[in-house]
């Protein structure tokens, strides 16, 4: 049996009923004091989010206080997202931790948990300037920009070294958040840099890997010329990478691609599709939203309403190898 120490270091796990849809899951985020409930809401399933999961967890684990910890997988939901952040809101939680859906459709839910006092802290991504700056306290964010022209650059770099100045390249794209605009105009601008007859043939939405095998195999067949796709998520990497092997176009069209997974490792790994891929870790951004989830509880003054995640590239097999040895869970 458990001392008390133990079971003080242990979450409890609160279930707001089936009318949420929601799962919740043993978990906990650092803070002061004795306790406290703390919303959590995930955008969706992919594996980024499971890797925040896991490093808010360690985190807390090493800090060991005790928490309510309530979690959402939003599935890409803005109103899902909002009727949880209404009624954990309501219910008189310390802090909300979230991945917002929307930039404009999350503003009122978060406005309403500002509102009645929970303090507001964003990861990957946020809100529109204006309610980002009005709202949230903290905002952990790898630099999308930067994600992007590591990629570009590291496009560039390859079509040069393969004697091609304009390539054709197809984007996969997660436009429906800021942040992976952010990371194309990264791409475009170190690539156009580098190569300015390079083309980008088309743009279209490609989250989810299902999504992305149909939309990249029906571009791979409309299309006259596709020298590469590059990927905003991980989702649409993997698609991308699929749709490639299914129309048999190995040697013929490549990737470059974002959000690293155990998958996508194993194929840079082969690296005669995907051969690049550039990656925020989920984990590190878990670690660094639980921390900050205890300073802005705690009413510390932070330095900047952004804290910085680390950004990667990952770009030969050798990289991939370490990736996978690294973490045996395959958690990014």
């Amino acid at each position: 049996m458990r001392n008390g120490r133990e079971r003080r270091r242990t979450a409890v796990v609160v279930c707001l009923g089936l009318a949420l849809t929601m799962v919740a899951l043993t978990g906990c985020i650092p803070r002061a004091g004795d306790g406290g409930r703390v919303g959590l809401v995930y955008m969706d399933a992919q594996g980024f989010y499971a890797g925040v999961r896991k490093g808010m967890q360690e985190s807390v684990s090493s800090l060991g206080d005790e928490v309510q910890l309530l979690e959402l997988n939003a599935q890409g939901d803005a109103s899902r997202e909002s009727t949880f952040v209404d009624t954990v809101s309501a219910a008189g939680v310390k802090a909300l931790v979230l991945s917002p859906v929307s930039t404009t459709a999350s503003i009122p839910a978060v406005r309403l948990a500002h509102e009645s006092g929970v303090k507001v802290v964003c990861y990957n991504s946020c809100l529109t300037e204006e309610a980002t700056q009005k709202y949230v306290s903290a905002w952990v964010l790898g630099d999308p920009l930067k994600f992007g022209e590591l990629a570009g650059a590291e496009a560039a770099k390859y079509f040069k070294s393969e004697g091609i100045d304009d390539p054709h390249i197809a984007v996969l794209n997660c436009e429906t958040v800021e942040v992976c605009i952010q990371r194309r105009l990264g791409f475009e601008k170190a690539l156009f840099a580098e190569l300015p007859e390079a083309r980008i043939v088309t743009n279209q939405q490609g989250t989810t890997i299902d999504q992305a095998v149909e939309v990249a195999d029906r571009i791979l067949s409309a299309q006259p010329r596709v020298d590469a796709f590059y990927g905003e998520s991980g989702g649409s990497t993997m698609g991308a990478v699929r749709a490639v092997h299914q129309r048999g176009f190995v040697g013929r069209t490549v990737v470059f691609g974002s959000d690293m997974t155990a998958d996508l490792a194993r194929e840079l790994a082969d690296h005669r599709v995907l051969k690049a891929d550039v990656d925020i870790s989920g984990t590190e951004v878990g670690e660094l939203a639980a921390r900050t989830t205890a300073q802005v509880i705690d009413g510390e003054e932070l330095d900047d309403l952004i804290v910085p995640a680390p950004v990667r590239l990952y770009a030969t097999p050798e990289d991939a190898r370490e990736w996978l040895t690294t973490r045996p869970d395959g958690l990014p």
